[in-house]
């Protein structure tokens, strides 16, 4: 397995090359995330492989509704929560363990990661993910090619919460190829049970609050942050991987990780709240303003509230229900206005700098320590 720090890397981070005076954070960070990222995708194709082969036997349409399924796995992604998985792993572990122990575990992230996508853009109705359509629309236009009887969408639907589904299976299945002790194993599944409930606790406030706007808070919208992003994007992640390489549930180690991930998760979702609206399309594969056009009610939403004057809450009442691309853009300058933006920037930078000062005094390895400074910035920095 190649490990070229000019290799493609999941947070997009630009190598120091050699002989350079650039960032050492971001060659160390190259360097050590090529080889995951390459491992994780290697991994996935071959077992995904030989899972539509194996549903293939079942019928022939069984096969196609499979490879559908392992197209949303494979169709790209910034890899984060393997990303931070492993490096929770390698804070342990240190720098002599072989990845290929727990790289069923880390890839099997990534399967929980698309059940969570293809859910999450039935339930927004979203109409593209990662530049491409959504798992529901995909399969009704298959529907209308195909000429079947029924509803197109209703089946589209349908089709996606059964990748979904699937997608959970296969996660399981996958992480049971890892060569740990069976009961390390067991205490690491209880981490991701845990993460698993979290996401869906998450998810659901998320549902609640588009239905609910009147009574959501930025407290609120900070919990759905919590549970819904930080938990399963960095926290757990972390976690899982500091089980994978034996860490004493009690140790200060797992407290800083706690504490770490709890803040640059947090930060992570602040910055979509940031990009839900002022993304650009061509970085995110999504249509810019999304979250005014659905009133999703963000912490950057919540605070735009907030903030405003009662004639510019007026015109933020009117998020969810706009269409037309110039009122969205309008809506998106009134936000900029009420001076949302810059708190909710305030925001990712305090958290940063208090996982950053984590991580400080953590008893961690060298570097590790090195590698989750810079995801922290580069989790919450990024443009899509």
């Amino acid at each position: 397995m190649a490990n070229d720090a000019v290799a493609a890397n999941p947070l997009r981070i630009v190598p120091a090359q050699p002989g350079a005076t650039g960032d050492p954070v971001r060659g160390v960070l190259a360097a050590f995330t090529s080889e995951l990222v390459e491992g994780v995708d290697e991994t996935l194709a071959v077992f995904l492989a030989a899972e539509v082969d194996s549903l293939t036997g079942i019928d022939a349409a069984m096969g196609g509704f499979a490879a559908t399924a392992r197209d949303c796995v494979l169709a790209g992604g910034k890899r984060v929560r393997p990303t931070f998985a492993y490096w929770g792993w390698r804070g342990v572990a240190g720098g002599d363990e072989p990845l290929s122990t727990v790289l069923p575990a880390l890839a099997a992230l990534e399967l929980l990661h698309t059940f969570a996508l293809v859910h999450d853009d039935v339930m927004d109705s979203s109409a593209t993910r990662r530049g491409l359509p959504t798992a529901h629309r995909a399969a009704a236009a298959r529907h209308r090619t195909a000429g079947l009887t029924g509803d197109p969408e209703r089946y589209g639907e349908a089709v996606a919460v059964l990748i979904g589904d699937l997608c959970v299976a296969w996660a399981d299945r996958l992480m049971a190829h890892a060569t740990v002790p069976p009961d390390r194993l067991l205490d690491v599944r209880r981490n991701y049970d845990q993460m698993r409930v979290e996401t869906v606790a998450g998810q659901f406030l998320d549902v609640l609050g588009e239905h609910d706007a009147a009574n959501w808070s930025v407290d609120r919208a900070l919990r759905v942050a919590r549970y819904k992003t930080a938990s399963y994007t960095v926290q757990r992640p972390l976690l899982f991987g500091a089980g994978l390489a034996g860490a004493d549930a009690d140790s200060p180690l797992i407290a800083a990780y706690t504490r770490y991930g709890l803040a640059v998760g947090e930060a992570f979702q602040l910055r979509d709240d940031l990009l839900g609206i002022y993304g650009d399309p061509a970085d995110t594969g999504k249509p810019a303003g999304d979250d005014l056009r659905t009133g999703k009610p963000t912490t950057l939403l919540m605070l735009a509230r907030q903030l405003a004057t009662p004639a510019q809450r007026r015109l933020l009442d009117r998020a969810g229900t706009v269409t037309a691309p110039r009122e969205v853009t309008r809506l998106a300058d009134l936000v900029r206005d009420t001076g949302a933006v810059t708190r909710v920037e305030r925001m990712i930078s305090d958290r940063v700098g208090a996982a950053l000062a984590t991580l400080d005094t953590a008893p961690i390895d060298g570097t590790a320590r090195t590698a989750l400074t810079g995801l922290a910035t580069a989790a919450t920095t990024r443009r899509a």
